[in-house]
């Protein structure tokens, strides 16, 4: 196994910086400003499916999610660049951070893109990306997200089972800090539309399925 694709402990992370990385140009796409803070009435949860770039393409395009950014989160250094999390030394995966209004879209149906539009299967690695970064996760906000994500987990889960697919290794855990990724990281794919994706599902649909 590449060495990359093997998790570390706290005491093996790189050391904190100084210095967080603030976007310094709106959203791309929606000219939102990129904050951290969820305003009044709408949701937020932190999504990893691998390379961001792809991913948050995926989002932003949805009626009724709000706005979205790219970051780390999931590990131990705080205030991380990309070249820390590319190696392996940070414990962060790459995430997208979908702020979303739930009276015009619903968490099920965030649920359901993101579970059809990746491999959670693949453990630390998505594709021909391989490393601890790109490992799938769900990171969120309440009760009411982690009971969704747990359901829809299980139920996608007998989806795969049914179709001789292998187990989910996503990761489901409470959001921890959220590190915004460097500027030109943000909305990527809008700003350079011929850009790598790897981004793409296993050809099973998500059932309906209950919290």
């Amino acid at each position: 196994m590449n060495h990359k694709q093997l998790s570390i402990t706290a005491d093996q992370a790189l050391p904190d910086r100084l210095d967080e990385i603030i976007p310094s140009e709106p959203h791309a796409v929606n000219g939102s400003l990129l904050s951290k803070e969820v305003p009044a009435g709408q949701s937020q949860i932190l999504l990893g499916m691998g390379c961001f770039w792809g991913a948050e393409r995926l989002f932003w395009k949805l009626d009724g999610v709000t706005s979205t950014s790219v970051g780390y989160s999931g590990g131990f250094t705080v205030n991380p660049t990309y070249r820390d999390v590319c190696s392996a030394q940070t414990g962060h995966t790459e995430v997208v951070q979908v702020v979303f209004d739930p009276a015009r879209i619903s968490l099920e149906e965030i649920l359901t893109h993101f579970w059809q539009s990746h491999d959670p299967t693949q453990g630390m690695r998505q594709g021909n990306d391989k490393g601890t970064q790109y490992r799938s996760a769900i990171y969120y906000f309440d009760d009411d997200q982690k009971a969704a994500a747990t359901a829809s987990r299980d139920a996608y889960q007998a989806a795969l089972n049914a179709e001789g697919k292998a187990e989910i290794t996503t990761e489901i855990a409470p959001a921890g800090p959220y590190y915004f990724a460097e500027t030109y990281h943000q909305q990527y794919l809008e700003k350079n539309p011929n850009g790598y994706c790897g981004i793409g599902g296993t050809g099973v649909c998500l059932p309906p399925w209950e919290r």
